[in-house]
């Protein structure tokens, strides 16, 4: 009997849904057409256009500042390794060896304590203040999804009382469904009202304390950086006082206006050492390939050095000649190497393409992506979806694109369309905000 009772409240679940939709599609239609009017209110229009705008520069802003905490990071990992490099050209007897290691053991800890109190004081914030911005956009959402059904009951009621036969059941039965929609909408309208300038209102003061956090924070990183920086300038001083009779000196370089010398290097003779490679003072980029100035590179792929290997030898395969090009316009020395180029089935909706054995995966029919939920979603009308953080969500296609509303999505959770495979019972619609894209 419980079996029995669970599948008519599902039966009459789905009829509901059906209808609601059917009613909200009809009433679009005839709004867009001219033949039914649609309650507007531009104040509210205008809380939702602060709302996305303030939405879009908060999204912004994180993303900038975890590009920030990235180069603070890189810069982190940079300075490190030449401390490192430092620490182990410093020879054991030079003195000041171990005040050298201790400045280094600091500016590390000085990099670490920086980049945290950057994602305690900012990024924790930023995302605290964007973490607000999903539910108040699901509520307005369907705030417009209930404005449509209130206008929907009050045009239905209006046409009851205007007809010739009027039938009292009807009229009274239509007025108590408008009556309920009218509060069901002005509930959600008065707390959005309230909610939506609020919001507005404290960006000032957040961007004002995100950015005074930042300021701070870098201030005192680099006047502690500068101590640091200074203790070891008076470290190397000291050794170069020790060392002063080996003094290091770099010679001018010619300027680019200077007459050039020829390109050839000498060789050394027979037997000798290999020539001291050239060291470069004017920090001008190494040409690609490490190839001397003024040579040609020959063009090649853009696969790994790795891949020019010939099994059963090490004779590299010549090149392809480019069009308009000439033998005679690359070194007869040089040679390209062989390329090993693998290819791998792709995936796309589902249908593995390019092997052997595709083959359609058991997903829903109009299967698109899937989606996780990143936050709990209470659904507060028949048609939604509840979701829990964690549960993976089977996106499909509105039957009726009309029905779409923006921010929503229709799909099914994959652990029900797994126990039932049935698209009626299982799919309704779920604010997209509040999931994540995954593979």
């Amino acid at each position: 009997m419980a079996e029995m009772g669970s599948k008519g409240v599902t039966a009459g679940k789905i009829a509901s849904n059906v209808q609601k939709k059917l009613t909200r599609a009809q009433e679009k239609v005839l709004q867009k057409l001219g033949k039914a009017d649609e309650t507007k209110d531009e104040q509210f229009e205008q809380c939702v256009q602060n709302f996305n705008k303030q939405l879009t520069e908060g999204t912004r802003l994180q993303k900038d500042l975890r590009t920030y905490l990235a180069s603070v990071k890189a810069m982190h990992e940079a300075s490190k390794k030449l401390n490192e490099c430092l620490q182990e050209v410093y020879e054991p007897d030079w003195p000041g060896r171990d005040e050298a290691n201790k400045i280094a053991e600091n500016n590390d800890l000085l990099w670490m304590d920086y980049h945290q109190k950057l994602v305690d004081q900012a990024l924790l914030t930023m995302d605290t203040y964007l973490g607000q911005f999903p539910d108040i956009k699901s509520r307005i959402a369907k705030r417009g999804r209930k404005l449509v059904d209130y206008d929907s009951a009050r045009h239905h009621y209006e046409s009851l009382q205007t007809a010739k036969k009027k039938d009292e059941a009807k009229i009274a039965k239509a007025e108590e469904e408008l009556i309920k929609a009218q509060k069901v909408f002005e509930e959600m309208n008065v707390d959005l009202q309230e909610e939506l300038p609020s919001l507005w209102n404290s960006r000032v003061g957040f961007y004002v304390n995100t950015f005074q956090s930042i300021a701070g924070l870098e201030e005192n990183f680099h006047k502690e950086m500068g101590k640091l920086n200074q203790n070891l300038n008076d470290v190397l001083v000291s050794l170069e006082k020790q060392h002063g009779s080996n003094t290091f000196t770099v010679k001018a370089q010619p300027s680019d206006n200077a007459p050039a010398k020829g390109n050839k290097s000498p060789s050394p003779p027979d037997g000798s050492p290999a020539a001291t490679p050239e060291i470069r003072v004017n920090h001008e980029p190494e040409p690609a390939g490490g190839a001397p100035p003024g040579a040609t590179l020959p063009k090649s792929p853009s696969q790994p050095a790795e891949a020019s290997e010939v099994a059963g030898g090490t004779q590299p395969a010549a090149g392809a000649q480019e069009p308009g090009e000439t033998a005679a316009s690359e070194p007869a020395s040089s040679s390209l190497p062989a390329v090993v180029v693998e290819t791998f089935p792709a995936t796309v909706n589902g249908t593995v393409e390019g092997g052997s054995g595709a083959g359609r995966l058991d997903l829903p029919p109009g299967f698109m992506f899937k989606v996780q939920a990143q936050h709990d979603y209470t659904a507060t009308d028949t048609d939604e979806l509840q979701l829990k953080a964690g549960d993976v969500v089977l996106v499909i296609p509105f039957q009726n694109p009309e029905e779409q509303d923006e921010g929503w999505l229709m799909g099914v959770k994959e652990s029900d369309w797994n126990q039932h495979k049935e698209l009626e019972k299982c799919r309704g619609v779920f604010p997209e905000n509040f999931t994540e894209r995954v593979p």
